[in-house]
């Protein structure tokens, strides 16, 4: 590997670690304010609220999940060539695409909210939800291509920055607004006879901070562009392109970058939309009632699907760095340095995702002690039965983003139909033969993800001729979890005699995170050219010798 591969490689892990810090950061705000939110509304509540975001994703997907990818995507292509202009026109084309598409998605959610809570996903009172998030859907939209152009400019940090900032103004006014909304329902729900509405007032609430969130952030971003400006008018001045793309031109790359993307993503996210909608209505049918269907629904939602997407926010993360200078080094044809790439993502992905699943599958039930009240015994289950899904799902989420970075975007959408396709035949065949009831979904997600692993793994072999590296990637850090797992057995048999069931859960938490990254690089999982790439690395590498767990005479 020459310098400037090296050089490259670096700085792309540390724009990653930029975004996957933030991804890291955001989420546990986010699981700080939904704990809170949770213990607020209820198990019945949490599934108004669940049921209701649900919904939102689907919408969002259309209006902003795709934004940020395609137009980094789009505008990274460009940039590496010098083509400035056409970087800006895609920019501006973005953002009029996103204006439209906006205003219109969250003007019919916001009318056709109670069709779609009532007929679609047989939970009615999550209408109340529904609508308040509706003009989050523009908002966010217009956020989406703010973001995707900072990264396709090769910087992380504003959306890393934007996305703290939002997360933080969410995690405020979420509870504030669920507390003070919960009480009106009461008073309402008197006088109206309808005991489950103070829950559904209380969800509205919790989704008021998405919206206030995400207006804050949306803000902020248009500061730094504001900002920013004088470069960006310098750098198009400077652009001698013999090629100036039409506007025509422009929106035939967007539509043909977003679709592929939209139909990727759409698959993921529709995935727990009709895994809910068919839950709730075969419950129904079963003789349940609204209340139960709602509770179990809180319970998936609320507490397993929570504490699942916080590992996957690192693998996100990574994703979404890759994308634009993976695309750069397409365009350059450095084969090279693109199966680099892809390992690098990869294994990254792995060491948050194998260690994080061995947690929650060793103690379920603690983790989820420390977090919430009420009914933790059937969210524990689902916890264990369901850790492997990390691991799955953080796979199958940069194999997606590497395919579409190698210019492959219809690839994950076929994957995605198959893979759903299973799914929905295994998750029926549960609820319905099995009678699994709540367990059906959360195995259907293992079966989901890891049908997309496979049909991934395959497709990126057949473009660009990798060959997954096992050792360093898998069999380390599964060596490493598996003594962190030990740890956590001992230390919290030893500690549960004497000391406080939630101190203990701290204290074991501790010591499995040492004794990880401790065993980690005993194995040899980083090698000191890797931690150098990290932010704040010869600092790192420093101390790890110290402590003498990175071989002293290794030279950077």
């Amino acid at each position: 590997m020459n310098g400037e591969q090296k050089k490259k490689n670096n700085s792309f892990l540390i724009q990653g670690a930029i975004l996957a810090a933030a991804g890291i950061v955001t989420r546990l705000i986010g699981l700080a304010y939904r704990i809170p939110v949770n213990n607020i509304l209820g198990d019945e509540g949490q599934g108004f609220y669940g049921c209701a975001f649900s919904i939102y994703n689907i919408a969002l997907l259309l209006t902003s999940y795709s934004l940020p990818l395609a137009v980094s995507k789009l505008v990274s292509a460009r940039t590496s060539k010098g083509e400035h202009k056409n970087a800006m026109r895609i920019f501006k084309g973005a953002l009029l695409f996103a204006v439209a598409v906006g205003a219109l998605v969250g003007l019919i959610v916001f009318l056709f909210a109670d069709f779609i809570a009532g007929n679609i996903m047989s939970l009615r009172l999550s209408a109340y939800a529904l609508r308040v998030l509706a003009p989050c859907l523009f908002v966010v939209a217009v956020m989406g291509v703010v973001r995707g152009y900072f990264q396709g400019m090769g910087t992380m940090v504003p959306t890393a920055v934007s996305q703290i900032l939002e997360q933080i103004v969410n995690a405020i006014v979420s509870i504030v607004g669920a507390s003070y909304l919960l009480e009106m329902g009461k008073k309402v729900a008197e006088s109206k006879n309808e005991p489950s509405l103070p829950f559904a007032y209380g969800a509205a609430g919790g989704t008021l901070g998405t919206l206030t969130g995400a207006v804050f952030g949306l803000i902020f971003l248009l500061i730094l562009l504001k900002l920013y400006y004088p470069t960006m008018k310098r750098r198009i001045v400077r652009d001698r392109s013999p090629i100036q793309e039409g506007y025509r031109e422009v929106y035939t790359a967007l539509v043909l970058t977003i679709a592929p993307v939209i139909l990727s993503t759409a698959i993921y996210n529709i995935n727990d939309t009709i895994d809910q909608g068919i839950f709730s209505a075969i419950m129904l049918t079963q003789g349940h009632s609204e209340k139960q269907a709602a509770e179990f629904l809180g319970m998936f939602t609320g507490k397993y699907n929570t504490l699942i997407h916080i590992p996957l926010a690192v693998a996100n993360a990574l994703g979404s760095s890759l994308i634009p200078s993976l695309t750069a080094s397409v365009s350059n044809g450095t084969k090279q340095e693109i199966r680099s790439k892809i390992s690098m993502v990869i294994r990254f992905a792995m060491l948050v995702a194998i260690p994080s699943c061995m947690a929650f599958f060793v103690m379920p039930h603690q983790i989820l002690s420390l977090l919430y009240v009420g009914n933790i015994t059937i969210p524990a289950k689902m916890l264990r039965i369901g850790a492997v899904t990390v691991v799955f799902y953080c796979l199958s989420t940069v194999t997606n983003s590497i395919l579409q970075g190698l210019n492959k975007m219809t690839t994950p959408v076929k994957h995605g139909a198959i893979s759903l396709g299973i799914h929905l035949i295994a998750v029926v065949i549960m609820l319905v033969g099995l009678k699994w009831e709540i367990y059906s979904l959360v195995v259907g997600n293992i079966i989901f993800s890891l049908s997309m692993c496979i049909l991934n793994a395959r497709a990126i072999r057949k473009v660009s001729g990798y060959h997954q590296e096992l050792k360093k990637t898998f069999v380390i850090p599964l060596g490493a979890s598996f003594i962190m797992g030990v740890v956590i057995l001992i230390v919290w048999n030893s500690l549960a005699i004497f000391a406080p069931e939630k101190l203990s859960t701290l204290i074991t938490i501790g010591f499995a995170g040492a004794a990880y990254m401790v065993s980690l690089l005993k194995l040899g999982a980083l090698s000191p050219e890797e931690i150098l790439a990290f932010p704040k690395g010869r600092k790192l590498l420093t101390l790890f010798r110290k402590l003498k767990l990175v071989k002293a005479e290794e030279t950077e």
